[in-house]
């Protein structure tokens, strides 16, 4: 229980932890607030469901299970600030996008909110908040592959993956990270 969870882990609720989060210690936080990276913090209680694989032919015919997600107006309104100067908001795992992505407007707005979600994101989502990822390397015929699948570009990600498989680098839960910017960055 102890190790499998984040430095900044404070609710329970989840089904499991946020992994791409048990990349970072306090210290390397601390470093990145100390070259102006500002952190924010947001909850999705992720289910089992989000692991559950991608079984139709139509992937729109998949039906992700509800999970419960909160944003502070503290963090909204860091976002908000960082949109408008400019600068790029960076998700850390596949659960932050989901949260970002559910809770903003058609235009890429953001206000603290609480709330349930079933969003299932997909090659063709047009993504309104988040401009880069951090993530993990996720299983085949996941929502969580097909989630950075839409961020990235398919033959992207697939490209990532096959030097991924040559360099034996871990995938799934305790395995290796990636950041991936928005393509055109």
């Amino acid at each position: 229980k102890e190790r499998y969870q984040t430095v900044y882990s404070r609710e329970q609720g989840s089904a499991a932890a946020p992994t791409a989060g048990l990349h970072f210690t306090k210290e390397q936080l601390a470093e990145l607030k100390e070259y102006g990276v500002n952190l924010g913090f947001v909850t999705l209680h992720v289910g089992l469901g989000t692991f559950r694989p991608v079984n139709v032919e139509n992937i729109e015919e998949h039906v992700m299970h509800k999970e419960y997600y909160s944003i502070s107006q503290e963090t909204a309104d860091l976002i908000m600030n960082t949109k408008a100067a400019g600068k790029r908001v960076i998700a850390v795992g596949t659960t932050s996008i989901r949260t970002l992505e559910s809770a903003a407007d058609g235009v890429g707005r953001i206000s603290g909110k609480s709330g349930w979600t079933d969003i299932f994101i997909y090659p063709g989502y047009e993504f309104k908040l988040v401009d880069g990822i951090v993530t993990n390397f996720h299983l085949p015929k996941s929502t969580l592959i097909m989630l950075i699948s839409a961020f990235a570009g398919r033959e992207f990600v697939l490209k990532a993956y096959e030097t991924a498989v040559q360099e034996k680098y871990r995938f799934f839960s305790f395995g290796d990270a990636m950041l991936i910017r928005r393509p055109g960055e």
